[in-house]
């Protein structure tokens, strides 16, 4: 189910975040430190089947907030890039090394007027947002989206509310199965 800013007979909106963790990385990187270790090419064709499958199911986020470690910025870069993705895109050193609560006060401070926010960062935080934010378990592969929804009148309210899965879309499964 794809959804929109919509008022519910409630008045709150319906908002979507899409949590994604960056896509497979290079461990033999010998160059830098973590937060400099890139993609390796399994990673670059994961990040491409997240961007053009996103695409295709009509939920490319209108904004993307992004750890600065390179590995996320590679995979926004690359899904944006296969996707044909026109969000917007924010750098946030706090997502890097950062907690499911403090995730979740950078995300409530996404601007008015976006209806799907995406998070993209790391393991273990990302399974632990993901509980936060819905009480499920996910583990969050390389390169999965979790799009969870919300009904409520702000931004500003998501570190209190409670969401509901819509989707877990690994891309690991959609390449292997060949269906992007």
């Amino acid at each position: 189910m794809v959804i929109g800013l919509q008022a519910d007979h409630h008045g709150a909106m319906l908002h979507r975040v899409i949590v994604l963790r960056h896509a497979k990385s290079d461990w033999n990187a010998t160059h830098g430190s973590d937060h400099e270790r890139p993609l390796n090419e399994r990673g670059r064709r994961e990040a491409a089947v997240m961007g053009i499958a996103l695409a295709r199911l009509g939920e490319i986020p209108d904004t993307v907030l992004t750890s600065s470690a390179a590995r996320a910025c590679e995979t926004v870069a690359l899904a944006a890039d296969a996707g044909g993705w026109k969000s917007s895109v924010e750098v946030i050193a706090d997502l890097y090394d950062t907690s499911p609560a403090d995730a979740l006060a950078v995300a409530s401070g996404a601007p008015t007027g976006v209806e799907r926010l995406m998070l993209v960062g790391h393991e273990p935080a990302w399974s632990g947002l993901v509980r936060q934010m819905t009480g499920a378990f996910v583990q969050m592969k390389t390169a999965t989206a979790v799009a969870i929804d919300y009904e409520m009148d702000a931004w500003s309210s998501l570190p209190s509310a409670s969401g509901q899965i819509a989707y877990i879309l690994p891309a690991r499964l959609l390449e292997r199965g060949s269906l992007f």
